[in-house]
């Protein structure tokens, strides 16, 4: 991949400077690389399991009664809280890391994420609800083919036969789910082609903003780090929560909640804790993604946010009873099959760095 000048590179919450492409590779030190990765498989945990409970919460809270669609948005950014824990720890251990633009500049930057994310949020809520799950699944599992558009333009990202091979697999296995999910009989009529609409807009976006992040960080942030990362997901949430806490009352939703609360068939203690398990599943599903873009690509994270659509099958076999099939377990071989040839493809982007790097330091 071509070089495009320095990046700052995280490793353990600590900085390092070294040559870099549009994917952020590690530096040729054994130890540093081996950080590297041990933080790359940690952000794949964090996404995927993120993903994963706010998947089967969200399941959840519209089938023991919720319907509130603001409040949905709002559980979505409002557990950014949570994330002062690391951040706390990682500033006490490396206090000299800053984010390295102006507050202006920085205020821009999280009221246009933040808002970004809201506006997108509900356009997958109101796609849900407008849609047959399976349509919905289905049309949703297009992020990825977009992305793969705005990687390669916005960032530079150089697409080989292997990452082509990942985003045609795991593309594939996420529409076999959506294909397989059944359709939900309570769809608006007359409704289809908004939610068709919604839904599109809201993929395209979703991958969008993810190669617009990888952009940030690539020319705007000067000194990179993990808790920048979390600072940036930090702000974006507060934009985010505030504005879909303005926009459950302008739409006067905010008026049902208690109704809705007491209707809940679980239980008032049940509702309350499905969104709190909802809003802190959600910052770990986007801390883990916001860092694999940081640390790998936008591409990256984006296939992996993907691989946790077949997943989240396999955990409703566990926990909602769901039946397991031969097809189930077919599309889950087919997103792992996708994913380990992304990872091979880093690894070979790994070792050509590394080589070109000892071959610089033997001239020498």
């Amino acid at each position: 991949m071509s070089n495009t000048g320095d990046v700052l590179l995280v490793v353990n919450g600590e900085e390092s400077q070294t040559p870099s492409s549009p994917v952020a590779l590690p530096p040729a030190s054994g130890l540093i690389r081996w950080r590297w990765w041990l933080l790359v498989v940690a952000n794949i945990f964090f996404l995927l399991t993120g993903q994963t409970v706010v998947a089967l919460l969200g399941r959840l809270y519209y089938s023991e009664g919720g319907s509130s669609q603001w409040m949905s948005t709002i559980s979505q950014s409002s557990g950014f809280p949570v994330l002062f824990i690391p951040l706390i720890l990682l500033t006490y251990r490396s206090p000299a890391s800053k984010i390295g633009v102006p507050a202006r500049t920085l205020a821009a930057i999280c009221l246009g994420l933040g808002l970004y994310s809201t506006g997108n949020s509900l356009m997958y809520s109101y796609g849900l609800r407008y849609l047959p799950v399976s349509t919905f699944s289905l049309i949703s599992a297009s992020q990825l083919a977009f992305n793969v558009v705005f990687a390669y333009f916005l960032n530079g990202q150089k697409i080989t036969a292997l990452i082509i091979n990942s985003a045609v697999i795991v593309t594939f296995s996420a529409a076999i789910i959506g294909v397989n999910s059944g359709d939900s009989g309570d769809a608006p009529r007359g409704k289809f082609a908004l939610g068709l609409i919604l839904t599109l807009a809201g993929s395209a976006l979703t991958a969008f903003n993810l190669s617009l992040v990888q952009l940030l960080f690539q020319k705007v942030f000067k000194s990179v780090s993990f808790t920048v990362v979390l600072k940036l997901q930090i702000c974006t949430s507060v934009v985010a929560a505030t504005a879909a806490v303005v926009g459950l009352f302008a739409s006067g939703e905010a008026g049902e909640i208690r109704g809705e609360v007491d209707a809940y068939r679980k239980g008032k203690t049940a509702y309350l804790m499905t969104l709190v398990g909802t809003a802190v599943a959600n910052q770990v599903s986007s801390v883990g993604g916001v860092g694999l873009v940081f640390m790998v690509s936008s591409l990256f994270s984006n296939v992996v946010g993907t691989v946790a659509l077949p997943i989240v099958p396999i955990f409703a076999v566990v926990f909602f009873g769901d039946k397991m099939d031969g097809l189930m377990v077919i599309t889950l071989l087919m997103a792992i099959w996708g994913f380990a040839s992304y990872v091979y493809q880093q690894y070979l982007d790994d070792q050509k760095t590394n080589n070109a790097m000892t071959a610089t330091s033997d001239a020498e």
